[in-house]
């Protein structure tokens, strides 16, 4: 919540330092898999968020990112996919602004959040919802080596990929405008090697950051709860 958020709460605004949340991975998570567009021969871009984030405005920028990454394809996974007649209206909406079928997977439901996550080895890049961000999910996408491209919003709901991805150390994924997101894309998905080695370190990388301390957000916490005791706002 950026300066000037205090006119849309009741409550008075406590900042920490640092992330809003911190993040426990499942102890019985899948091995990160490598990079899938090293054997494909093409990139991947996706997103698991629940389908109420995916709005028009969204299909939009995505399909733009498609359309600048020649091959790439789309993979999008949620619950509301299992059904055919969602999956059918997504593919029309996406052929639509100019993507093919072919280029789009859609899946649904799956078991086990095992499986669940085992499929984030079919993604080379995640792409962030908008206005409303994933939290959860962009945590789970970074868990198994899949780095999201987040677009900077002005409240709470846009920025939650900008708390985790700047949590994590991973600033160069955070774009300020939809312009940028697409020429970001871009540069990301050209760039295999880079993005291969981040794959490959993403998990640890995660594990060191403050976004999985959890000993140190609730040092933070403490703190802050015994500020507002000793200084209760008016």
């Amino acid at each position: 919540d950026p300066v000037g958020e205090e006119a849309y709460y009741t409550e008075v605004l406590q900042r920490l330092d640092g992330c809003f949340l911190c993040y426990q991975p499942d102890q019985n998570t899948p091995d990160v898999a490598p990079l899938s567009a090293l054997t494909n021969g093409y990139v991947t871009f996706g997103s698991f968020n629940n389908f109420s984030k995916i709005n028009p405005a969204v299909l939009q920028l995505w399909s733009e990112v498609l359309l600048h990454v020649p091959h790439s394809r789309l993979l999008l996974k949620c619950p509301a996919l299992t059904d055919a007649t969602v999956r059918a209206r997504v593919s029309g909406a996406l052929q639509t602004l100019g993507i093919d079928a072919e280029r789009v997977e859609l899946l649904g439901h799956t078991p086990t959040r095992q499986e669940h996550l085992a499929l984030y080895a079919k993604l080379d890049i995640a792409l962030d919802t908008f206005p409303y961000n994933g939290t959860t999910t962009t945590c789970e996408a970074l868990w198994m080596g899949v780095p999201v491209l987040s677009l900077v919003g002005k409240h709470h709901a846009g920025r939650v990929g900008a708390s985790l991805l700047n949590a994590a150390g991973l600033t160069d994924w955070l774009a300020d405008t939809p312009e940028s997101f697409v020429v970001m894309a871009q540069a990301m998905a050209c760039d295999l090697i880079k993005l291969g080695r981040l794959r490959g370190s993403l998990r640890a990388k995660l594990a060191d950051s403050s976004l999985c301390d959890a000993e140190g957000f609730v040092r933070r916490l403490e703190v802050a709860m015994r500020r507002v005791w000793a200084n209760p706002p008016s």
